[in-house]
């Protein structure tokens, strides 16, 4: 379940549809280079939500995997782990917040 966009993530996928070349007709939107392709606005943010949640666990798992190879050189317990473990928290709890 995604948690409701913010005031700042709207406007700032909205900016990134417009920089796309989408335009905007009240809530649906468009792209002149192609007909009949109509997105309705909370489809569009919705898509890019799920987009950015996508991105985010990728990114964790990058720190997953500094954890794995750590952990499988038999060092558990060092700082290298606890500061990977700390990045893949911190960068899902940003989903959470």
């Amino acid at each position: 379940m995604t948690k409701p966009l913010t005031k700042d993530e709207r406007d700032g996928f909205i900016e990134f549809a417009k920089q796309a070349g989408m335009i905007q007709d009240g809530e649906v939107w468009f792209s002149p280079s192609c007909e009949n392709c109509d997105v309705y606005t909370v489809e569009l943010l919705f898509f890019a939500k799920l987009v950015v949640e996508k991105e985010r666990e990728a990114c964790a798992l990058i720190a997953d995997e500094a954890i794995d190879f750590w952990v499988q050189r038999a060092y558990p317990e060092s700082a290298e782990v606890r500061e990977a473990q700390n990045i893949a928290e911190s960068i899902r709890a940003r989903g959470q917040a």
